[in-house]
C-alpha cells in the first residue's frame, strides 16, 4: 500500500456500496464540472453496474472502516491491438483522503489486476481540460495525453441532469 496510507484496502464494490458510490458520483460531477446530476438516474446506474458485470466494475479503497474513495472501469474494444482498454471513470476521493495516495493505491491495484488479463492492451480516461491537479496525478502516475478530442452526442430523451443545468 502506498506510504501516506499504509491501512489503505483496495476491494471490488459490492451492491451494499451502491448509494455511497452514487453520492461519490454526484459530488464528482458538481466539484468537477459544475454540473447537478439526478440522484435517481445515477443511483439506478450504479445499481446496474453492480449487478451486471459485463458493463464494468468499482473498486473502492478502504481505511479503517471507512470508504475514502472510487473508481470505475468500463471497456472499450480495440481492433488495432486485438485487446481491450480499461477506461477509468467516475474517480472520487473524499476531500480529506485528498492527496495521500488513495488514487495512486487504486490505479496501482488496477494495473496489478490487468496483469492476469492477459488481453487487457492498456488505460484510458478523460479529465476537464481544466483539472491540472489531476492531470498532474495521471502523468505522474505514467500515462500521457493523447491527441485525441472527446466527442458525444445524446439520444433525444435522455436526462440525466437537474432541468436549470440542460442545454437548450
Amino acid at each position: 500500500m502506498d506510504i501516506h496510507s499504509p491501512d489503505l484496502r483496495i476491494r471490488p464494490a459490492q451492491a451494499p456500496d451502491a448509494p455511497l458510490l452514487a453520492e461519490f458520483n454526484i459530488a464528482m460531477a458538481r466539484e468537477t464540472e459544475g454540473k447537478r446530476l439526478l440522484p435517481a438516474v445515477v443511483a439506478a446506474g450504479v445499481r446496474r453496474m453492480l449487478a451486471e458485470p459485463a458493463l464494468g466494475f468499482y473498486l473502492v479503497a478502504e481505511a479503517g472502516g471507512e470508504v475514502a474513495g472510487s473508481l470505475m472501469v468500463t471497456t472499450e474494444w480495440s481492433d488495432w491491438r486485438n485487446g481491450r482498454f480499461w477506461w477509468i471513470q467516475s474517480v472520487y476521493v473524499r476531500p480529506g483522503w485528498r492527496r495521500r495516495g488513495v488514487f495512486r493505491a487504486l490505479y496501482r491495484h488496477l494495473t496489478e489486476t490487468a496483469e492476469s488479463e492477459p488481453d487487457v492492451c492498456g488505460f484510458r480516461l478523460y479529465v476537464e481540460r481544466e483539472n491540472a491537479a489531476a492531470q498532474a496525478t495521471y502523468r505522474a502516475l505514467g500515462m500521457e495525453g493523447t491527441d485525441y478530442l472527446l466527442f458525444e452526442q445524446m439520444k433525444d430523451g435522455v436526462v440525466y441532469l437537474e432541468k436549470d443545468q440542460r442545454r437548450g
